[in-house]
């Protein structure tokens, strides 16, 4: 009543940064976590083939199995969780604006190349019809 209408759907850009954002480490997380479970389900079952089921029985393969893939689990929680923090949006957004401050720098210095091996004559610049007499 006292506010102005304002359409809720509208949402700008720096919050529809932040829900991407958000988004993208929920599914992280989730992904983490299947990793995590199948990890278990697939240690039980190595353990399982290994011991009960006799399946080459006179060697351990199953602590093998556990261990890289522990090792691969691992490494994917410190993707998640740690190198996340240090290499996240605002790293992303810093390395993206040196990158393109190094190209316009590099299209200053082509142009001005450009500009003094091939100068403008007054026969190849564009006239401007405004500033020819007329007849």
């Amino acid at each position: 009543m006292f506010f102005k209408n304002k359409n809720k759907n509208e949402i700008d850009l720096e919050q529809h940064e932040q829900l991407e954002y958000a988004h993208a480490r929920v599914k992280q997380k989730k992904k983490l976590y299947n990793h995590f479970v199948f990890f278990l389900i697939g240690g039980v079952f190595a353990f399982l083939a290994n011991k009960i089921l006799k399946y080459d029985e006179q060697h351990n393969w199953y602590l093998w199995v556990i261990l890289i893939w522990g090792g691969i689990f691992v490494l994917h929680f410190i993707n998640v969780f740690i190198t996340q923090e240090f290499m996240g949006k605002e790293w992303e957004r810093g390395q993206r604006e040196k990158l393109v401050a190094k190209q316009k720098k590099k299209i200053a210095e082509i142009q001005k190349e450009i500009d003094t091996d091939f100068p403008l004559t007054n026969i190849n610049k564009k006239k401007d019809p405004w500033e020819e007499p007329l007849p």
